[in-house]
Order: C-alpha cells, then structure tokens, then sequence
C-alpha cells in the first residue's frame, strides 16, 4: 500500500469511527504461589497465579475498572506505569505517594480512563520489591483499529524480566540491612529463563513464525535493575513506538531497553526456514562484574515447516550480543528516535517554559547504625539522591502525600525541593567528585517541588561520578515528556542548546540519563495531583533517588482532582 493511500485509510477510519467507549473490567487476585526456576522451587507473589501477570487490553477512550483483592501476605499496591492518570491520580498507585497499601485481606478498585495513548505500556506492584514478579502488559490498541503502519500479521507481547533465586522480600530485606547490592540470578523472557541456564532447556519462551508474515513484538522491559540489549539471530527490527508514542519508523537489528520503558517492535519472518535464538543480556556501566548479573536469556524463534526431525537439523542460530558495557551502541539507539509527526495524540512541544529545573543524579551512600554491619563501599550503606536530597516515603505519617495535599494535612513533606544542587562542581570528573565528600552522605527527607497548573516544565537530569556513573531510567508518573537532547560530560546551556530538537523529539515516560552525561526534558503540568519521579533501577529507588512534582489544581472543577474514592486504603 503506497503512503499516501495508508494515510487517507487511515484518516477516513479515524473520522467514521463512531464506535463508543468501553469499560473494561478485571479482578486481580494477589497471592503466593510455588514456581520452579533454576531446579528450585520458590514461593512467588502472583496476580491470579501467573507470572508474568494478565494482559490487559483496551482501545484508547477505554474507562478501565481493576479491583485488586490481595490474599498474599504483604501489603501492595499496582502502578499502571504510563497511563497518564488524567484527573485520576488516587488510582496511580506508588505506595505512600498516592495512596496508602492495600494490607492483606484488604482489597481496593483502581478506576480511570486510557485517553489519547496508543501502543504498549505495563502494570506493576509499586510497594516494596514486588513488582520483580507481579508485573504484566496494558496494551492500549488504536480505537480506529488501524496503525500509522501496515497491519502486522499477529501482536506478541515480550516482557524481558530477571529471577531472584529466593523470596525477593526475604532478599531485599538483608540488602536493605546491610547495604550492599544482590544480583539477579537470571533473566528471563516471559518469565522463562532459557536453555543456558540449569534445569532451563524446557522453560525457554518459544515464538512459531509464519515465512513472510510481520510481527508486532510489544517489548517491555520489566527487570528490576539493568537495561538490556535484545536481538534476534540474522533478523532485524523496525521500532515504530516506544512508551506508547509512534515514532518514525527506525531501522536496527538490536534493541537497547532500560527498566520501565516499552517499545513496539516490527519483526519480518523473511530468513530461511529454520530457528533463530532470541536472545537478551545486560547492557551495565559503572559496576564491577560482581555486582550485576552478567548471564543471558534466550528464547527461540521457530519458522512453520522447520522440522527437527530432519536430516537437515542443525542448532538455533545464536545471535551476536554486544559486551555488556558497549555505551556507542546503546547511546546510537536512545539518541536516535524521533516522533512520527501528525501520528495519533501526537503532542508537539510546547516551546515557552515557566520551570527550569537541573537535577543531579547521585549514588551515595549512608552511615551504617551504630553497633551496626554494613557490606556496601567502606563498610556503609549504598543511598542516592537527586540534588543531594535522598528520598523518604512517609512511612507512618497516617496519610499519604495525596491525601495530604488534598486535605490540607502538614506534617508529611516539605515543598523545598531545591531547584539545583547545592554545590556546582565537574560533575563528571571522578576525581573532584571525590573530593566533594560531603555529598557522599546526602540527607534523608520527603520533599516536593509545587508546580502551577499547566505550567511548563523543562528539566536537566545530570548525571554525577559521586559513586560511578550509571545510566539512570529516570521514570515521571502521570505524565510523558519530551526528550529534548541526550550527550555526555557536563551540561552547558550556552554550548548545549543548539542540540535541542524542538520539531519533533521522542515523547515518553522513562528516559535513560546517559552514564557521565545528562538528558533535557520538558512537559506540562496539566494534571492535578503527586507524581512521583525515580530511577528505574530498583535498587536506586529504595535508596532514593526519588522526588516528587505536587501539580496544583486548575481555575475550575473540571481542571481540579476530585475528592479520593471510598475504598481508598487507610494507612
């Protein structure tokens, strides 16, 4: 089909599309269940006993009605990570930010609407360390039923995850003690290891193929520490959307996918017939190899009329990963997409900013207690902070920020999250970063930065060598942005700014902050509400590298938050 001829399709589908909103409706039933692994089996928390969890599918204008009823033994809550939550931040989700847990025994109905969005998203617990294996796809399908590409042939969800061999709370528990790290022990492609690891020739995720025919692999990348590079043996990838937001269509044979974000991914089964391992591994800068795990998943994908019985049987073709600290690979595919201009909910950017914002991104670390053990660096506890602020839910404060906002309630945070760090140094030095000791130990607290309603907001994330730089999936709820620019070293406006793509940069929920570099970002506070801000990387969050955006209501009801709903959990 010639361009133009898809594009009048297209439209005229979009204009006499006349079929009405949906309400779609689930129970997710948490609990505990036995899953074998690597020759073990381990007691898992699972939603209605899967992992990974169900898929949720909508069409965009879709109301969706969830009622969480939590039979495990710990208390949860679900994030529905990338839907905007327009006028319906109680139902977000992150523990103490905008709600309380929903203990054991209890239940709660998360209520809100999929307004202009499309593609591939996720849900997720966000209470502790539970959303390692409860997690699952929220796929938002066009409501024209058709896509700013050709129609593929079937759509397959891929969620890359990792194992933890044993209870991941028992797990993270002792690290958060301690203050050390934990490594996965394996990963995982749609919660099956693959063949390279023990007792894991069987439970390896396998995709049969039609010769010829094109899929939509809808990728998330829900592993609860490290960024991955995805590839499929002598096959290659055209990403036509990431964090549900079409993009021109990019042309690679390897995907770079950092914890939280999504992309949808156009495979064409256009080799020989025969098998092709898909594979995942680690892309890590910033760690010693002790620290992360360094194995890889595989999956196989089988072309219909391949035999294994044949004379002519010969092994899965294996696909050539890049070492896991490759940065020119994965900087060339997160600095490379651009939006599909005039696509659906395509949002141009909004060009006179009222907030300018430059956050540094820090790990730290933590005094061990007194009489304490303490494994991380020097015999302390790893932290981190942004703009030397380390990140403390309210834990025990009788509300959560939401409700404190809402009801007026002092005592739960403070709005003096400061707008820059308190020291201006080369950020990416590591030897000056050394020399700024006293940022290695950052102060616990719970602050927020008070936006005005429809405010622009434009914000540097930079990158720090306290502790060695990392790169940072740094995650804003509630919102998607704009990416602006991405590079390396230290931020200068005056030598920076020409590097912004003003016409039609990449808009999505999760960026990851190049390690030693920075990224610009820049959004519109028009929902009322907390919306938390974090790494990505698990372990980052618990030590907080974390803040939060307390959006103020609008000049009428209908730009206002309305009041929380009944079932709202009490602390």
């Amino acid at each position: 089909m010639k361009l133009s001829v898809f594009w009048f399709a297209w439209a005229f589908a979009l204009l006499v599309s006349m079929a009405s909103a949906a309400t779609v409706e689930h129970t997710f039933i948490v609990q505990n269940k036995a899953v074998t692994r690597l020759c073990k089996e381990r007691v898992i928390v699972t939603v209605n006993g899967l992992y990974p969890g169900p898929r949720i599918d909508v069409r965009e204008g879709d109301a969706v009605i969830v009622h969480v009823i939590n039979k495990s033994p710990y208390n949860i809550t679900i994030h529905w990570h990338g839907v905007f939550q327009l006028f319906s931040a109680w139902a977000d989700g992150p523990e103490y930010i905008t709600q309380c847990n929903i203990r054991p025994q209890k239940s709660y109905t998360y209520k809100f609407n999929v307004i202009q969005q499309e593609g591939t998203l996720w849900w997720h617990a966000h209470s502790g360390v539970l959303r390692a294996t409860v997690h699952g796809a929220f796929i938002i399908h066009p409501r024209s039923g058709l896509f700013p590409f050709p129609k593929p042939y079937k759509q397959v969800p891929i969620i890359l995850g990792d194992w933890y061999d044993g209870n991941v709370v028992d797990i993270y528990q002792q690290v958060l003690l301690l203050g050390d790290v934990r490594p996965s022990a394996a990963y995982t492609i749609n919660g099956l290891p693959g063949d390279l690891y023990n007792c894991s020739r069987n439970q390896m995720f396998k995709l049969k193929v039609r010769p010829g025919k094109t899929y939509l692999l809808r990728m998330i990348n829900a592993a609860f520490n490290n960024n991955l590079f995805v590839k499929i043996a002598n096959h290659s990838f055209t990403v036509v959307a990431m964090d549900a937001s079409y993009i021109e269509p990019y042309a690679t044979d390897i995907i770079t996918i950092a914890p939280g974000q999504s992309a949808d991914v156009l495979f064409k089964a256009n080799q020989p017939i025969g098998s092709y391992y898909m594979a995942a591994s680690p892309y890590v800068v910033g760690q010693p190899e002790v620290l992360f795990d360094t194995t890889t998943t595989r999956g196989i994908v089988v072309y219909e009329g391949y035999k294994t019985s044949s004379k002519n049987y010969s092994k899965p073709i294996v696909p050539i990963l890049p070492h896991f600290n490759d940065t020119p690979i994965a900087h060339k595919f997160f600095s490379n997409i651009t939006s599909l201009m005039g696509a659906p909910h395509w949002v141009p950017v909004p060009l006179e900013v009222d907030e300018h914002m430059f956050i540094t991104i820090n790990i730290n670390l933590e005094r061990c207690p007194k009489n304490g053990t303490c494994q991380g660096v020097f015999g302390q506890k790893f932290s981190a902070s942004m703009n030397n602020e380390s990140f403390v839910h309210p834990v025990g404060k009788g509300y959560s920020m939401l409700e404190a906002s809402f009801y007026n309630v002092s005592g739960v945070y403070t709005t003096d999250f400061p707008d820059k760090p308190p020291i201006i140094f080369d950020f990416t030095d590591p030897k000056i970063a050394l020399d700024t000791k006293y940022l290695f130990t950052p102060p616990k607290s719970t602050k927020v930065k008070k936006l005005k309603f429809n405010s622009t907001v434009e914000v540097v994330f930079q990158n720090t060598q306290i502790m060695n730089a990392q790169s940072h999936p740094m995650h804003l709820h509630g919102f998607s942005f704009h990416v602006l620019a991405q590079d390396f070293g230290n931020f200068d406006y005056t030598k920076d700014k020409h590097k912004f793509n003003l016409v039609n940069p990449i808009f999505r929920n999760t960026i990851a902050v190049p390690a030693g570099g920075w990224a610009v970002i820049r959004f519109q506070a028009n929902n009322p509400g907390m919306w938390f801000v974090h790494c990505h990387v698990d372990d980052h969050q618990l030590w907080g590298l974390d803040m939060v955006f307390e959006v103020e209501n609008g000049p009428t009801p209908s730009t206002s938050l309305p009041p929380p709903p009944a079932d709202l959990p009490k602390c």
